[in-house]
């Protein structure tokens, strides 16, 4: 395993916050640190989607962020909208928008990172890159700033957009470019690992269509580790 040594400490403050809510779905700023999702342990029941059905009961959970990576996740209220939303993400319907500071000066300015993945079982919960057994991954990439923390380490804040939905995507493939996510336990090298004290990944932006009246919906939480405020990512 990866994370022999990991003790789950989740934040406590916001307890909840909500970005929007109506009768068919939330909208919710998940922390850094917290889980989306309970796990099998006792220890790891603390979770977004636990939290929410404290106030209400009926929410599910139609995607997940990792537990260290920071932003917006939607969660339906009744099953028409939990089938509606998640047929937009299984047929790559919505639109999403990270930010991640890497290690390091991206040369280009923008580009792809297509490559497969697989879990790498012997360290799981890690991913890998696999050319014969693994599934499609692709990202697009942006840079918005490169720049040198107090120390003189360089870094870039690049703005990703995952095509597809893998497990790890953003973070295997920053690293696939040489260019590892600051702060990244699983799969930062020291030096990029001491440049930030937890993980520099944030959903930034989520658009999709609304369950009940169809109307495309654009929501946009603050970057937690940057002063740039992007533009509301199109819906067209």
């Amino acid at each position: 395993m990866a994370n022999p040594s990991f003790v789950y400490q989740p934040p406590m403050t916001p307890y909840l916050d909500f970005i929007y809510r109506d009768e068919d779905m939330v909208v919710a700023h998940k922390p850094s640190g917290l889980l989306s999702v309970p796990g099998k342990a006792q220890e790891h029941k603390d979770a977004l989607i636990t939290r929410v059905n404290t106030v209400l009961p009926t929410a599910t959970v139609v995607h997940r962020l990792d537990m260290a990576t920071s932003g917006i996740l939607v969660m339906a209220l009744n099953k028409d909208s939990h089938r509606h939303i998640s047929k937009q993400f299984e047929l790559r319907k919505t639109k999403k928008r990270y930010f991640a500071k890497v290690y390091g000066h991206i040369t280009d300015d923008k580009g792809d990172v297509d490559l497969p993945l697989i879990c790498d079982w012997p360290n799981r919960p890690k991913q890998m890159v696999d050319h014969e057994r693994g599934k499609r991954a692709l990202t697009h990439y942006e840079v918005i700033e490169r720049a040198v923390d107090a120390n003189g380490q360089a870094f870039t804040l690049v703005a990703l957009y995952p095509i597809t939905g893998r497990s790890h995507q953003l973070r295997v493939h920053m690293l696939a470019l040489g260019h590892p996510i600051l702060g990244d336990r699983l799969y930062a090298h020291p030096d990029a690992l001491a440049m930030a004290s937890r993980l520099q990944l944030h959903a930034e932006s989520l658009c999709f269509m609304h369950p009940n009246n169809g109307q495309w919906l654009n929501f946009q939480c603050q970057v937690p580790f940057s002063q740039y405020r992007p533009a509301p990512l199109l819906d067209n």
